[in-house]
């Protein structure tokens, strides 16, 4: 039975009729469930909220409920979550608020694991994945591929470069550059080093690797920024990680780790 005679869904929402509900799930207002997509038993998907195709969401997860933001004033706001991603036990999802554009993302093929907070006005790019309780603050925007590790943290307003990896119990306020590996209790700990298992995982070519490797090498030290950017694009002026690697750093706000 696609959905279990206990399941409660306000008349509002639409569930595609490939989908499936679990018993005790509760569907509220405005809610969009894509096609061939599972809602487990005891799962919450509150109002606004629109699934993709694909997707697994297991019992007791939250999606969609009010952000937790002293700001926030009932206004309408919305989660859209991706195809094919999984929501995992417990874990907690918020919609947007009014100063953070309204609207929480979650991208393709995410993976947000067992008891993971993503809050209010967070962008999660593809096939991202965050490992067991780790959180995530308001306003956080983490690009496609990255990996964040069990019971880390995340700082509001903090960027996660693609392909960039979080270490485990990490406190991270700065902003990741891609292809990085970050790991440290709080800033004054933080090591940060090219990700080169995960990079090779992903298929990068030999090329690459050593531009990224010689791009770090040239950016992490005590220069001033604008010097050792120019000089790490001037090194490899035809490497694309490279230039990715230096407009994140001039793009960011918060400041990056080095």
């Amino acid at each position: 039975m696609p959905i279990h005679p206990t399941a409660i869904i306000d008349p509002s929402s639409e569930i595609d009729p490939t989908a499936t509900v679990g018993p005790y799930a509760l569907i509220g207002p405005r809610v969009t469930v894509g096609p061939g997509t599972e809602i487990m038993g005891h799962a919450f998907i509150d109002k606004d909220t629109t699934i993709g195709k694909d997707c697994r969401v297991f019992p007791f997860a939250s999606l969609g409920a009010d952000p937790q933001d002293m700001k926030y004033a009932g206004e309408r706001s919305s989660l859209v979550v991706g195809d094919g991603v999984t929501v995992r036990e417990s874990a907690t999802i918020h919609r947007g608020t009014k100063g953070g554009g309204g609207i929480t993302t979650i991208g393709d093929k995410a993976l947000i694991m067992a008891t993971v907070h993503v809050a209010h006005d967070c962008r999660i790019g593809r096939e991202v994945i965050l490992s067991s309780y780790a959180v995530l603050a308001g306003h956080v925007i983490v690009e496609d591929n990255a990996i964040i590790s069990g019971s880390s943290a995340v700082h509001q307003f903090v960027r996660l470069g693609r392909y960039s990896f979080v270490g485990g119990m990490t406190g991270a306020a700065k902003d990741v550059p891609p292809f990085m590996i970050v790991a440290g209790v709080r800033d004054k700990d933080i090591v940060v080093t090219p990700n080169l298992i995960g990079l090779r995982r992903w298929g990068f070519s030999k090329e690459s690797l050593e531009a990224i490797v010689g791009a770090h090498k040239i950016i992490h030290n005590h220069r001033p920024l604008a010097e050792v950017l120019a000089e790490a694009d001037a090194a490899f002026p035809d490497s694309g990680e490279v230039k990715a690697i230096t407009s994140f750093y001039r793009g960011s706000e918060r400041g990056v780790y080095r």
